[in-house]
């Protein structure tokens, strides 16, 4: 809103309050004007859009009756609600655009991992002394190390269990958060997130043996194909991948094979836009390590630009080193002329005034492109408004911020005051295989019917999921191929569903 409108739009208020007079038609005027900002206030809506906008309209306002009220509940329990939902089974069918925010260890469905994976020949299990598996691929029984003294032989292990369905879903419950009673299991943020980094460990072991993790790779894109999602940009470490013999392979290897099933998956699908990597380092790591992964990451985008699209760093943030003490390692790109794109994670935190809640200044000083959650961004209205005028988006990944206790009710999450003020924002799912979701339809439904509420429409949509291609790492020409399948897929959908 212009200084000028908003300076009217006050004093119509102060008129209001003190004559006494209300006059509806101003009402109607400032609702309207208020409404203009939110996200997707401003787009021109089709005939056909507006019929879709008064049927989701009707079913939201049921939906919100209903006892539980699936957004204000546990996703763990919610997720059947959600999963009857006819708001959600309408999400499943549009076009999303983008995936722009996930884990390269949490990309595909845990279940894909047990089913098919720990199936194959010469894997092994290995139970820890803190309630977590490890996994590995050997030609011969591996040896001990400090975590793992005994290690089996899954297929033997399976032979000698009378449920192997049992077993299966025992395996599961180390890959994943899922709980029937979250509230009890997890009555922290320390406690979930321990479990939460035990669950990356576990899965490490079957997605880096190289056999797997070209399976891996196509698994996932088929994934978020089936889910109507035209496009990742996936964060990884590049962990090293191993082979049968114990060949290690280098990073190179490993974006090679990126490229590789990216390239063969867009020819097989060619609504399926592409995928690109954006690599991390943990922020756990020492400042002489961060600075060499940044090295490394401006090396591999030198070899790999079509692919490698910038660099983040990731973990629990209250636990890591906050943006500002990496930044002689962070201002490296700047100091030599080059260009590395920054995606932080940054604000992922409710801990208000502490150094970790000041990452999204930080990521905003070091010119990042998109921040990461930003969870606690509402609470700085300098780095706010700073990442409006620059169109520097959020990343909102509802689910995750909820299971991992920044907040219950998702009517509450702070995104609600992002999306009135139309601030640039995109909906990723984070870590879907140990959240126990796929694709990004169950983040929609909860960003749409959750944090949007009442006002969120078809436009809210169409803005969201246009956002997810405008805020990208591809260039413009990119961007312009993207829009055009996006739109045609867009239009098939509204023609379907109004």
């Amino acid at each position: 809103m212009g200084a000028s409108l908003l300076h009217a739009a006050v004093t119509l208020l102060w008129l209001a309050a003190t004559t006494g007079f209300l006059d509806p038609t101003r009402r109607d005027q400032l609702m309207r004007q208020e409404a203009s900002r939110q996200t997707g206030g401003g787009v021109a809506l089709t005939p056909a859009e507006q019929r879709l906008d008064n049927r989701l309209h009707r079913m939201k306002v049921h939906e919100m009756e209903a006892k539980p009220f699936p957004p204000s509940i546990h996703f763990f329990k919610a997720k059947k609600l959600i999963r009857d939902s006819p708001i959600f089974k309408l999400l499943q069918d549009m076009p999303k655009g983008g995936a722009l925010h996930i884990h390269s260890s949490s990309l595909v469905s845990a279940e894909w991992l047990v089913k098919n994976a720990t199936y194959r020949p010469n894997c092994y299990v290995c139970f820890t002394w803190d309630n977590s598996v490890r996994f590995v691929f050997s030609q011969q029984q591996p040896y001990p190390r400090w975590d793992c003294f005994y290690w089996q032989l899954l297929s033997t292990l399976r032979a000698k269990v009378a449920d192997q369905s049992a077993f299966d879903a025992s395996l599961l419950k180390y890959l994943t958060l899922v709980t029937d009673d979250p509230d009890g299991e997890y009555p922290n943020q320390d406690v979930v997130w321990d479990k939460f980094e035990k669950t990356f460990i576990a899965a490490e072991g079957l997605i880096s043996h190289a056999p797997v993790m070209k399976d891996y790779l196509l698994e996932g894109l088929s994934e978020l194909h089936r889910d109507n999602v035209m496009y990742l940009e996936l964060r990884s470490q590049l962990a090293r991948t191993y082979e049968l013999d114990g060949t290690i392979h280098d990073r190179i290897w490993t974006l090679r094979i990126f490229q590789d099933v990216t390239r063969k998956f867009v020819a097989d699908h060619p609504d399926f836009v592409g995928a690109r990597m954006i690599l991390s380092v943990h922020r756990a790591s020492s400042a002489s390590k961060v600075k060499a992964a940044v090295e490394e990451a401006l090396a591999l985008r030198r070899e790999f630009p079509d692919v490698v699209a910038g660099f983040d760093l990731v973990g629990r943030e209250d636990r890591g080193s906050p943006l500002w003490y990496f930044r002689d390692a962070l201002s490296l790109p700047a100091r030599r002329g080059l260009d590395l794109p920054y995606f932080f994670h940054a604000g992922e935190t409710d801990k208000e005034g502490t150094e970790t809640d000041q990452n999204v200044l930080d990521a905003l000083l070091f010119n990042a492109s998109r921040i990461g959650h930003g969870y606690a961004l509402a609470h700085h209205p300098l780095a706010k408004e700073i990442s409006r005028l620059g169109q520097v988006a959020v990343e909102v990944c509802p689910i995750s911020n909820q299971v991992l206790k920044l907040v219950s009710d998702l009517r509450n999450h702070p995104a609600a005051v992002l999306m009135s003020e139309g601030h640039p924002l995109v909906i990723s799912s984070d870590d879907p295989s140990m959240l126990g979701t796929t694709g990004l339809s169950y983040d929609f439904y909860q960003a749409f019917v959750g944090i949007g509420g009442l006002r969120a429409n078809v436009g809210t949509l169409k803005e969201l999921a246009l956002n997810s291609i405008r805020f990208s790492s591809l260039p413009p020409n990119l961007k312009d191929a993207a829009k055009v399948v996006w739109q045609k897929k867009w239009d098939s959908f509204v023609s379907a569903h109004s």
